[in-house]
């Protein structure tokens, strides 16, 4: 039975007992009646780890993304890295052993029937319960393509809901400590209690992790001067920039509006979830100062990687696809118009 037909019958026995009636006699007053299957069914949404309760349906990768785009970005980022304070959805493979843990769909929740059932029953916020099923499956599609977990062709449905396997399926165990533990349960010492407390330590003083321990953990140490023989390699000579089309330009800003979640760009730019692209157009790859790359980035530069208008057309159409294991959780452009439209445009802004 779900857990929400519960809620009708402590509800009339709240009623009664207002009226000075006990539950025993309120059936006798004619309070209330037995719910209908409609009215069940309203209710009746949950879906079982097992897919039991999932309705027929099927969503895209790329559905997701539209979708995703108009109805969750707002609050969880276009790349489901999340906003201000609002949850990352993305993100946080292999932290569960760390201190700050980042747990996200794809790092921490051991079933997909919690996502599905979430977005369902709760979202968007303030218009729960808006989306189709179609909807829904493309959502959590998207949701699952942006951890790295499906491929971006992949189609979720209530046939394939089965054959997506959670990475953390398996961190979980029965809570049987009230049997497991019982020997150290004791009952609360209630006598000869101290008259007052005293605060005897203190918490020790924050942020004083050794430099090298802080880079095994993946945290930014400051960069140390380059040496002589590196400082003195010239540089990749730049392409030529032709004219640009004011039209394009403006038209690659609009465009541009999908990666400003994690990419600033013009004065006073920070590096974010991704970095600065100031002058990216002709740069050798992975060169953006204080920005952590991925070990799949970091490998492209030492290789030679410079962003070229062709490379970055490329990486722009299916990021994934051209750079395995990227950070970067975009699904890429798909109308070859709006890629040769932002290159223009990053094209415009200068180093």
């Amino acid at each position: 039975m779900s857990k929400y037909r519960n809620l009708i019958a402590p509800t009339a026995i709240a009623v009664a007992m207002t009226m000075g009636v006990t539950p025993a006699l309120a059936g006798k007053l004619g309070l209330g009646r037995p719910a209908l299957p409609d009215e069940i069914a309203a209710w009746d949404k949950d879906v079982a780890p097992d897919g039991t309760g999932l309705p027929v349906g099927s969503g895209t990768v790329e559905a997701g993304e539209e979708v995703f785009a108009e109805a969750c970005a707002i609050c969880h980022g276009d790349f489901a890295e999340g906003v201000d304070n609002w949850p990352k959805l993305a993100g946080g493979m292999d932290t569960l052993d760390h201190d700050d843990p980042l747990k996200t769909v794809g790092s921490y929740w051991p079933y997909l029937s919690t996502t599905w059932d979430y977005v369902n029953r709760s979202m968007p916020f303030g218009n729960a319960q808006s989306l189709s099923a179609d909807e829904v499956y493309a959502i959590v599609a998207y949701i699952l393509y942006s951890n790295d977990l499906v491929d971006d062709d992949f189609v979720l449905s209530n046939e394939t809901f089965l054959d997506v396997e959670m990475p953390n399926a398996g961190g979980f165990i029965i809570d049987d400590r009230l049997t497991s533990e019982a020997h150290f349960v004791r009952e609360p010492c209630m006598s000869n209690c101290k008259d007052t407390v005293e605060i005897t330590m203190r918490a020790a003083v924050l942020d004083v992790t050794p430099e090298e321990a802080k880079a095994q953990q993946g945290e930014t140490v400051p960069v140390q001067q380059a040496t002589a023989e590196t400082a003195a390699e010239p540089e990749p000579a730049a392409e030529p920039v032709a004219a640009l089309d004011p039209e394009l330009v403006a038209a690659g800003e609009k465009v541009f509006k999908k990666c400003k979640a994690c990419h600033q760009v013009g004065d006073g730019a920070k590096n974010k979830t991704g970095p600065v692209l100031n002058g990216i157009v002709g740069m050798p790859a992975g060169a953006v100062d204080g920005f952590k790359y991925s070990k799949a980035m970091s490998e492209a530069a030492d290789g030679g990687l410079v962003w070229t208008e062709d490379e970055l057309a490329a990486f722009l159409s299916k990021p994934k696809k051209y750079m395995k294991k990227t950070k970067m959780s975009f699904a890429g452009l798909k109308k070859q118009d709006d890629i040769d439209a932002i290159v223009a445009y990053l094209k415009s802004v200068a180093p």
